[in-house]
């Protein structure tokens, strides 16, 4: 049950979670170092951003007080105002997604053993879990705003839309951003939009998502719901704006969908030829091909092979 207790500053409300093992949360919460401190940030073993449960901003705050294979996260829920109604279900939901707590890594393991090369690389990042955005509209909307740049730019654009559009929370004097809900995007013009740094076709996309979402001709959750990948990324092609890449860029990110991989992506496909195919220039047909052997699991295998490449993971094979 959530504790709730009140200092001179901030109402704290506390939780513990056990995550399936393993559960490596210091790997996991890596790919955050970099992060904007005022958005989303790993330093010093705690991990934190600001979410929204039910209609209150809370400033989440994970730390890992277990083992990899004894996983045990402490999470605080910190706020200015005394929030009301049950919130452990809410957060507890939340903390699972967004690091991706009900996925079986063991069975991913089993499975994918055939293949030497994946299975040298997982043996050196047991319990690495893929983060997931709180929301699949925050998924869309970043994987729009990272068409066709580089990552890096893509960042701070990423950041300049939330510090703009964003609602703000203040805790213990800090002030923190979420991500914008689609209503701060409808109201905003062309001009706003482009002023963080996006193309105008870009901030067209994101307003047009964002309308057909609030006229409910949009339902993203829905979406989520469905099991078949293939006719969720047909439905999202549907809509301007959103072509195969950012469908299952999208579904990985804040779906959970983890059967499909962006096999267009450039950086992907430099990572998977990095290891399968000795740097020689592949294709995503190659790619495809390749991710086939990894079934169900074709999307966290990648999301594996881009960490070990970034983490200098060598094979052993």
């Amino acid at each position: 049950m959530i504790r709730a207790k009140r200092n001179t500053r901030t109402i704290v409300m506390k939780l513990t979670i056990r995550p399936a093992s393993p559960f490596d949360f210091d790997l996991s919460a890596r790919i955050f170092l970099k992060g904007d401190e005022q958005i989303r940030r790993y330093q010093d073993g705690k991990y934190w951003q600001v979410v929204r449960l039910n209609k209150d901003l809370v400033l989440l705050v994970l730390a890992e007080s277990g083992t990899v294979n004894a996983p045990v996260l402490k999470a605080e829920l910190r706020s200015n105002e005394r929030v009301f109604g049950d919130y452990e279900k809410t957060a507890k939901r939340m903390i699972q997604s967004l690091f991706n707590l009900d996925i079986d890594l063991n069975q991913f393991y089993a499975d994918v053993e055939r293949d030497r090369i994946l299975t040298s690389i997982v043996q050196k990042l047991r319990g690495l879990r893929s983060p997931a955005t709180a929301t699949v509209f925050e998924a869309l909307i970043s994987s729009i705003i990272e068409q066709q740049i580089s990552l890096d730019v893509a960042q701070v654009l990423e950041k300049n839309v939330r510090r703009n559009f964003g609602d703000a929370l203040r805790v213990d004097d800090k002030l923190y951003y979420a991500f914008p809900p689609p209503q701060k995007f409808m109201s905003a013009t062309i001009e706003q939009l482009r002023s963080c740094g996006l193309s105008q076709r870009k901030a067209e996309y994101i307003k047009d998502v964002s309308k057909l979402i609030i006229e409910g001709k949009l339902d993203l959750e829905t979406l989520k719901n469905r099991e078949d990948s293939q006719r969720i990324i047909e439905e999202l092609c549907k809509v301007r704006g959103i072509g195969v890449w950012t469908a299952e860029l999208t579904m990985i990110r804040g779906m959970q969908k983890l059967d499909v991989i962006p096999a267009d992506d450039l950086g992907l496909r430099r990572t998977i030829s990095h290891y399968y195919n000795n740097d020689r220039e592949i294709s995503s047909k190659e790619v495809r091909e390749i991710a086939r052997n990894w079934g169900k699991w074709a999307g966290l295998a990648g999301f594996y092979l881009i960490v070990a490449e970034t983490s200098g993971v060598s094979l052993s094979i």
